[in-house]
């Protein structure tokens, strides 16, 4: 699968704070896998474009504070995992290539790196700032807002697994946008950028698809009628059935299972 070839994606485009997110410098800056893993998860939810063209690797390594073969390394991983692809030339660079569906493998080594404790921790935090930026926006928003919200869910696909997870993250951005708070919309795209394929990995489950899209419905009818009390309740609602599935799964992949059992 080539960046010419794959298909765009059908979501809409990641507001330009997403990709500074994703750039931002790593806390723990000379490991390539942290490289690798921040850009990984990105791409898988969504944040970074198909066929989109990264940064050059001196410009990545600037950007997250890393030497630049680090950066190389980095992209390198990418590249065995499909999910850049690299072209010669005065128009060649690093190209974003959309995966199908996420590298199980990877999802699975990071469910079972991460404790129930910390999954828990996890979900809470991701329900704190989503319900914060849903009672900011209730608050907040106007009936242009509230138009367009509909309609951006109106043109979102939960249909599919990785559509359905793209779109879930995408429909807390634009909850986070509403809110017209600088901080929430940063603290979620950080969130969005670093966790969000993990996060929303239950978006495997045709059932909890369903459920995801339906919630994000009603969160929306709770912002337009002004009700911050539903907004809130149907955001913990929606992360909490995705943490238990999670859990669940942890559950399943630690007894030698697989993710979907």
């Amino acid at each position: 699968m080539t960046a010419s070839s794959a298909p765009a994606p059908r979501t809409t485009r990641a507001a330009p704070g997403a990709r500074d997110a994703v750039f931002a410098q790593l806390a723990d800056a000379g490991r390539a896998e942290q490289v690798a893993r921040r850009l990984a998860d990105a791409i898988v939810l969504g944040v970074l474009a198909q066929g989109e063209r990264l940064p050059s690797e001196a410009e990545l390594a600037r950007r997250f504070g890393v030497a630049l073969v680090t950066t190389r390394e980095g992209l390198g991983m990418l590249r065995q995992a499909g999910l850049v692809e690299t072209r010669r030339g005065r128009d060649g660079g690093s190209f974003v290539v959309h995966p199908g569906d996420p590298d199980e493998a990877l999802l699975t080594t990071r469910l079972r790196g991460l404790s129930q404790v910390e999954l828990s921790d996890l979900a809470v935090y991701v329900t704190t700032i989503a319900a914060g930026c849903a009672d900011r926006a209730a608050e907040r928003s106007t009936p242009e807002d509230d138009d367009r919200l509909r309609r951006w869910l109106d043109a979102a696909d939960f249909s599919a697994a990785a559509e359905a997870r793209r779109n879930a993250g995408g429909f807390l951005l634009e909850l986070a946008v509403l809110s017209q708070s600088t901080r929430l919309v940063r603290e979620q795209l950080r969130l969005q950028a670093e966790f969000g394929p993990l996060l929303w990995l239950g978006m495997r489950d045709s059932a909890l698809r369903a459920s995801a899209e339906e919630r994000a419905r009603r969160i929306a009818d709770a912002v337009a009628a002004r009700d911050a009390v539903s907004a809130r309740a149907e955001v913990s609602g929606l992360v909490d059935a995705v943490a238990r599935w999670l859990l669940q799964a942890k559950a399943r992949v630690e007894t030698g299972g697989t993710i979907d059992g």
